[in-house]
């Protein structure tokens, strides 16, 4: 089936530029199916408040944990969910954070086939909205270029966590005109549908699809976590932020856990909940930090699992 889609747009590119870059985009942004709930992974989603916002006529299903100001905010991944975050909902939970989500549009329990920048910046709004200002963010894969473009517009968060993150929208278009044995012509007009017809009357937009350039723009803290072993995500997109960021960012490389075991990695867990604690009042860090870290994972989801608000 691939192949034949393969060369039914590579036969057309030249001829109808327009129509193939609608049906690449379509291609393009649709998840590779829905992912259950894990049985490790229910008891802290059965602790989550959920909601329902409504992003370009699609229903999205949202999660909180705990109330207050200022939450964390986690944005999952690609054909992924929010409960694959689970052990970070725990951890930020045991030190004291509120915590919101979502599952992106095609994923999770939410609505629609398929979601791309645009809806993910739409959502990271309206929780924005609803919440305030982010105290930190953890993201994985897409989910962490979502946030750099979501975080251009003004939100504020103080604190990155980066996982196994994509830096740049070139690198996606790249990845999947080999994955599919596409034309550079494909890859053009799937270009030039993104930018003209999707982000129509967004000056610059290419530019804001960049996790490195820019800087300035977001002035959080980041610390960016990513595996040796990554065979989705190079981690060559995590160094490349790291660097644009300079002192404000700190890179922590693993090995032997690839592209999703990480998000289940009680040091990695750890080391983002003690990330998060540094930008808690100074007199608080150290505390909340030791706390996470004497928790044993099984009394991390008994705290985020009964943390549900009424």
């Amino acid at each position: 089936m691939a192949s034949l889609l393969s060369t039914t747009l590579n036969t057309t590119a030249r001829l109808a530029p327009g129509l193939v870059g609608r049906a690449a985009f379509a291609l393009f942004v649709r998840p590779l199916g829905r992912p259950a709930v894990r049985p490790e992974e229910a008891g802290v989603m059965a602790g989550a408040t959920t909601g329902r916002l409504t992003v370009e006529g699609i229903p999205v299903t949202t999660y909180r944990w705990g109330e207050g100001g200022r939450p964390v905010l986690l944005v999952h991944g690609w054909t992924s969910r929010t409960s694959r975050l689970a052990g970070f909902v725990a951890a930020l939970r045991a030190a004291g954070h509120s915590v919101v989500a979502f599952d992106a549009p095609g994923h999770g329990a939410s609505g629609g086939r398929a979601t791309h920048l645009r809806r993910q910046r739409a959502i990271i709004r309206l929780l924005h909205a609803e919440h305030g200002g982010f105290s930190g963010v953890v993201a994985h894969s897409f989910g962490v270029l979502s946030t750099f473009f979501a975080l251009r517009e003004g939100i504020p968060a103080e604190r990155i966590v980066a996982i196994g993150g994509v830096g740049e929208f070139e690198y996606l278009l790249r990845e999947f005109r080999r994955s599919m044995r596409l034309r550079p012509a494909v890859e053009r007009a799937l270009r030039h549908h993104v930018e003209h017809r999707l982000f129509a009357g967004e000056p610059g937009i290419r530019d804001r699809f960049d996790a490195r350039l820019r800087p300035e723009e977001i002035p959080a803290r980041i610390l960016l976590v990513h595996d040796a072993d990554d065979d989705v995500a190079a981690p060559e997109q995590s160094r490349g932020i790291a660097a644009a960021y300079g002192d404000r960012a700190r890179l922590i490389e693993t090995t032997g856990l690839g592209h999703r075991r990480i998000l289940a990695d009680p040091g990695v867990i750890a080391a983002a909940a003690a990330f998060l604690a540094e930008g808690t009042p100074e007199q608080d860090a150290p505390q909340a930090a030791a706390q996470v870290a004497a928790q044993s994972p099984a009394e991390l989801s008994a705290v985020a699992a009964s943390a549900v608000v009424r």
